[in-house]
């Protein structure tokens, strides 16, 4: 059994290396994608507080349909370029600090107030994005960036 005790007052570095540290625990040795994708969706929702949905999209045919995720029901499939997961899915990560104002946006859950997307890509391909909305505005910034980002290359070849 795994038992991942995030502390809420480690400053945000710490914070996503314990995460990410965790993450790669739990995925190194399991060659299920969606297992693993579950497992970090519910590391990602006990880590990251001032969250309402955390999980991920999978590049499905061409699309991102929805993955493993923490979070009110959300949106099942989003075509590449439209939203905030749409344009992630482009490959490049969106760091939304008001998705009222992202032209496009989905409201998959209308307590969403900002957004940070990260793409998952293996061998230069995009596989799977994730999403994390919270219901603040300018939840998240450079920080959550580069930790999601490290997020992803661990998970590049595990989902």
């Amino acid at each position: 059994m795994f038992d991942f005790a995030p502390d809420p007052n480690a400053p945000k570095a710490a914070l996503y290396a314990a995460l990410n540290e965790a993450a790669d625990a739990l995925t190194r040795d399991e060659s299920d994608g969606v297992a693993n994708m579950a497992n970090v969706a519910a590391l990602m929702g006990e880590f990251l507080g001032d969250t309402n949905w955390v999980g991920f999209y999978r590049m499905v045919d061409g699309e991102l349909v929805l993955g493993p995720f923490v979070g009110r029901p959300a949106c099942i499939r989003i075509p590449v370029g439209v939203g905030v997961c749409g344009a992630a899915a482009k490959g490049e990560t969106q760091l939304v600090a008001d998705v009222h104002a992202f032209p496009g946006h989905i409201a998959c859950d209308a307590r969403s107030r900002s957004e940070l997307v990260v793409p998952v890509k293996c061998d230069g391909q995009v596989i799977a994005v994730i999403d994390l909305d919270s219901p603040s505005l300018a939840r998240f910034d450079e920080e959550d960036r580069a930790g999601i980002e490290a997020l992803a290359t661990i998970l590049s070849d595990r989902i």
